[in-house]
């Protein structure tokens, strides 16, 4: 066994412990939370309504779970909004352009990754806080997007490509199906690999992660690629299911997205957290905007609650990590 093996076996079994109980606990508020919605509201039973939900949780899954790996890192990626602005532009003009479907697919999520790319070259190589650096790459992003759009809108894609956002399967909503298989490949990469425990690693200490012989560098890389892939796959979703793009598309997802990531249990400390942690905090944050829009709460108190929601999460971890 490694000198790395060494270091990770033990705490990733203690960080898969907590997490279960964290997760378990979330499950339980998103079960209460559903039952006072369908006690408060006629039609949040109804499988319309039920279906929506899902769907709009699985596009902001698909940004929080890329970003999920880099906050168990220690770090923040504050330009996953941006990259999907970016990204859906490219993608729309490649599909306008070329009538191909399966390469705006290709520019959507080369475009994304590469944004995380450069992300984590900054960090790594420039040694440029994590916050400081995406939050730059963040206006980058929108000063690009604006320019190129030059206030335009791209609409009007071909109907096979509106079904990976719009579409159905046996009454079940595509965009459904790829949060369950991306969900299962999150989990698997997390906890069931190496490289996801050195993840864990780096985010509980990085000198010690450093001296046991992780690459910390290039799994810092890693992450934010991946965070920047799923920002791609996200723009390409956003794009089939609304059927056009604009210099704006995806600039209000940041701040649900780290929601959902920290209402999901992981630190913003790093090194705890789960993938599917994040799938229930998107599920939940999904469950009360959703109620809101049912109880016709105005819709300008929305962001008040995400915000709330979010400052709650942190002191909710800083609260468990002082007593631990």
């Amino acid at each position: 066994m490694s000198t790395s093996d060494n270091i990770l076996a033990p705490a990733s079994r203690i960080h898969l412990s907590q997490d279960v109980v964290q997760v378990l606990y979330r499950l339980l508020a998103a079960g209460l939370l559903c039952v006072a919605l369908a006690l408060l509201t006629e039609s949040f039973l109804n499988m319309n309504n039920l279906l929506n939900v899902l769907r709009q949780a699985s596009l902001l899954f698909f940004l929080a779970s890329g970003l999920t790996l880099v906050i168990l890192t220690g770090g923040l990626d504050l330009s996953v909004g941006a990259n999907i602005g970016i990204s859906a532009c490219l993608a729309a003009t490649a599909i306008k352009a070329t009538g191909s479907p399966a390469l705006g697919v290709l520019v959507g999520l080369g475009v994304g990754s590469l944004v995380g790319f450069f992300n984590g070259l900054m960090v790594t190589k420039l040694r440029i806080p994590s916050f400081i650096a995406t939050y730059g790459m963040l206006w980058v992003l929108h000063g690009v997007t604006y320019y190129y759009m030059a206030g335009e809108t791209i609409h009007g894609f071909p109907p096979g490509f509106r079904q990976i956002g719009s579409g159905y399967f046996l009454g079940v909503p595509i965009p459904v199906y790829l949060m369950v298989t991306f969900l299962a490949v999150g989990m698997f990469f997390a906890q069931r690999t190496n490289w996801g425990q050195q993840i864990y690693a780096i985010g509980a200490n990085p000198v010690a992660a450093r001296l046991s012989g992780i690459p910390v560098n290039s799994r810092l890389i890693l992450v934010y690629t991946v965070s920047g892939a799923m920002a791609g796959i996200a723009s390409i979703v956003f794009l089939a299911r609304l059927n056009s793009a604009e210099g704006d598309i995806g600039e209000a997802m940041t701040l649900p997205a780290i929601a959902a990531v920290l209402i999901g249990g992981t630190s913003l400390f790093g090194g705890v957290g789960t993938v599917f942690g994040t799938f229930v905090g998107a599920l939940i944050l999904t469950l009360v905007l959703n109620g809101m829009n049912l109880l016709a709460v105005n819709a300008n108190w929305q962001p008040l609650v995400t915000g709330v929601i979010v400052v709650l999460a942190v002191w909710l971890d800083m609260y468990g990590r002082r007593r631990t």
